[in-house]
């Protein structure tokens, strides 16, 4: 049998390994089924296996000063407040976000219903603080951009607010709050999930909060508040990180 070869460690990332992998490999494909190739020699590559990376979530203080940016009682500032609390406190997806309609929102009893992916409707709390900024919003913020549309948030000319214009209400504030550039809605969504975790919400919940289609694909979620958990012990334990032999002496 012949050694499997590999290209796992060459000098580029893995997934445009992967990309390259998956062109080559259909293109040998190609020559195959046209009689131009007696084998395909693709199938004897090994791809790389991608590192898992954990998502990335703002701490506590940074998403109290994120939410806290866009300062004063404009109707600008009243839309873009209740575009950040919502991210975070219903965990949407940008495209989630920017599809509601004010019929989506049910203020009496603090829900909001989205479609998610495969057009998958579910209904998600909205907290105490995302309520009363939403609240505001309708109230004091929409009716004066003259919408022309029944959308939840509407830009300056009242049409509804697209997925690009939600990322650069996002990407101002995140500067503002002196976050950087790297911040993006999917962080709310990461911090979201990350922050119910911490505090003792069950993996399944969180689950149907997000509207994963596999409880799977929330396990990740667990690795950052077990990594944080891990960081708090170790800098809190008096004895967590001290030499045994020290100890002892």
């Amino acid at each position: 049998m012949r050694e499997q070869r590999t290209v796992a460690d060459r000098p580029y990332a893995s997934a445009t390994v992967a990309r390259t992998l998956v062109a080559v490999r259909g293109l040998h494909k190609f020559l195959v089924r046209e009689g131009l190739g007696d084998a395909d020699p693709s199938t004897e590559v090994a791809g790389p296996r991608p590192p898992r990376s954990l998502p990335k979530a703002l701490t506590m203080p940074q998403t109290e000063a994120l939410l806290a940016a866009p300062a004063g009682d404009e109707p600008v500032a009243l839309r873009d407040r209740a575009l950040l609390e919502l991210l975070y406190a219903c965990g949407l997806r940008i495209t989630e976000l920017v599809e509601l309609d004010v019929d989506d929102v049910d203020l009496v009893a603090r829900t909001v219903r989205c479609l998610g992916k495969g057009s998958k409707e579910r209904v998600v709390p909205v907290g105490r603080v995302a309520h009363r900024a939403v609240e505001a919003w309708l109230v004091r913020g929409r009716p004066a951009f003259a919408p022309r549309a029944p959308a939840l948030l509407v830009n300056r000319r009242g049409g509804r607010l697209t997925r690009q214009g939600g990322w650069k209400i996002l990407k101002k504030h995140a500067e503002t709050a002196g976050l950087g550039a790297t911040v993006s809605p999917h962080t709310l969504r990461h911090s979201f999930a990350t922050h119910l975790l911490d505090n003792g919400a069950d993996v399944r919940v969180v689950q149907e909060l997000l509207g994963h289609a596999s409880v799977n694909t929330t396990q990740v979620y667990t690795l950052v508040s077990r990594a944080r958990l891990r960081a708090v012990y170790e800098r809190a334990h008096p004895r967590a990180t001290v030499d045994q032999a020290a100890a002892s002496s």
